[in-house]
């Protein structure tokens, strides 16, 4: 493992484009250069696959319009030893409505409907009774912020249903009238699948197409998404798209999960995509915000989809138009959306600021993506700390890259380069950002650098006969072997 770490380092160091960027060349002191943070993050998330026991994890970081790294680790089919990959395919669920909010949107621009007419108005066949008298009226905007007052789910079982059947549009109309709204309309926040579901039926119902067709040719095609489908590829499945595994079980098993088909929930969590697709999308947003011309939206909309529209009176969810907004890592304005069907969970988080994007998927009910698209981002947003080490001093770092094992309790950790400093990252990592850095103060012996500045603890190096680094001592106490992984 370690031979495939440094031979990465190697070749990035060599030149590989795409790891820094700047506007021209009177820039090039302002590039960032991401080649030793994106060891660091092939090193994490390599680990934290096998310590969190994921079947497969695929990741991507994008700034801007130039993708940072992307990476894969584990199975896509464990029952087959196919390597999961950044092309991989999974269901990304719930970021569906992203793609359901857009073509409202676009329908909104073209002067087909308002974002204050009402649903019935639209959907002739929506009946859902309407429990208060005195409420608010049940519009696309609420539809669309998740502040209808519509209960979460239709009235069929299919998320627990052992078969994955989902029901069709027709079939979850036909059970309206069986249902009722939650809370009355603009009083909370309630996240819906039904309200996400009908405004897809909206989409039909207004353009006179079918939803597939629609995304397809309104989104997807011109963004050259060809891995992203609103539906699951049943001829791939078990090759390019994961094979799906459950929440894991109090004896410690994720189980494997059929294919599922999502029917008529399609405009709420039926699409599939890679990292790889969803990095086009991201990018998409990010130019749009800059254009001075429509492609697909105007800039003026996507900007307006990422602000606000709903706030519970806790201030503790806000919501844009489709676009979960929020307060995100270094209390910066974030935007995207989670997923999670039966066998997946992916993450799309976007920040129109920096413009830095990022998306993972697993193909498991088990983890939180989020928690490493987070862990991604606490390491390359330190990147611009780096201080680059002159060749020399690069070359002699550099060999003391590598993992080193506890001797008893086998405590992991990672010594890396950081320009003309080392880093050293205990495994696993929750919070991989807040890995330690040290200077050297003379061969084979440095010490930590504390918040402040000053002077930490000592790390030293251990050498063999032939002059070997075999071990590293810290805390003048600890010895951890230095080992292959």
């Amino acid at each position: 493992m370690i031979y495939r770490i440094l031979g990465l380092l190697l070749v990035c160091m060599l030149g590989m484009s795409g790891l820094s960027f700047g506007q021209d060349s009177e820039e090039e002191e302002t590039k960032t250069d991401y080649t030793e943070a994106v060891i660091l993050v092939n090193v994490w998330l390599d680990a934290m696959q096998k310590y969190d026991e994921l079947p497969g994890v695929s990741a991507i970081a994008l700034q801007d319009q130039e993708v940072i790294w992307k990476g894969a680790y584990g199975m896509a089919n464990p029952d087959t030893g196919l390597e999961m990959s950044p092309n991989t395919i999974c269901s990304i669920c719930s970021i569906s409505k992203l793609f359901t909010s857009i073509a409202i949107m676009n329908l909104y621009e073209d002067g087909e409907l308002r974002l204050d007419d009402e649903i019935q108005d639209l959907l002739p066949e929506y009946d859902l009774p309407q429990q208060y008298e005195l409420s608010g009226p049940i519009t696309i905007r609420k539809l669309l912020t998740h502040s209808s007052g519509l209960p979460r789910e239709n009235a069929w079982s299919h998320w627990t249903d052992p078969d994955l059947e989902f029901p069709t549009k027709e079939e979850i109309l036909e059970r309206l009238e069986e249902q009722q709204t939650l809370y009355p309309s603009s009083t909370y926040f309630q996240y819906s699948n039904l309200a996400m579901a009908l405004l897809g039926y909206v989409v039909e119902e207004v353009s006179g197409q079918s939803f597939e067709d629609y995304v397809n040719t309104l989104i997807l095609n011109p963004l050259d998404m060809e891995d992203t489908r609103p539906d699951m590829p049943e001829d791939l499945w078990g090759d390019q798209l994961a094979v799906g595994h459950s929440s894991e079980t109090m004896e410690g098993v994720q189980e494997r999960l059929p294919m599922f088909e999502p029917n008529g929930v399609t405009p709420a969590a039926g699409f599939s995509s890679t990292v790889e697709d969803l990095a086009d999308f991201a990018a998409w947003q990010f130019r749009l915000y800059d254009a001075e011309e429509e492609e697909i939206l105007h800039p003026a909309t996507i900007k307006n989809m990422h602000n606000i529209h709903w706030m519970d009176s806790d201030f503790g969810t806000s919501w844009g138009l489709g676009f979960s907004v929020y307060k995100g890592p270094d209390d910066q304005k974030w935007v995207g959306h989670g997923g999670h069907c039966p066998g997946y969970k992916t993450t799309l988080m976007m920040n129109p600021e920096t413009k830095m994007a990022y998306s993972v998927m697993i193909n498991s009910s088990n983890p939180n993506p989020s928690k490493y698209a987070r862990g991604i981002h606490s390491i390359l947003s330190k990147a611009k700390s780096i201080e680059p080490a002159e060749e020399e001093m690069a070359e002699e770092l550099a060999e003391y890259a590598g993992y080193y094992q506890g001797q008893v309790m086998r405590s992991t950790s990672y010594v890396g380069t950081w320009g003309d400093k080392l880093v050293r990252m205990g495994l696993p990592a929750d919070n991989p950002g807040g890995f330690n850095t040290y200077r050297r103060v003379d061969k084979d012996h440095f010490v930590r650098i504390r918040d402040n500045g000053e002077d930490g603890e000592s790390m030293r190096f251990i050498r063999n006969d032939d002059g070997e680094i075999v071990q590293m001592k810290y805390y003048d106490n600890y010895i951890s072997n230095r080992v292959e992984l």
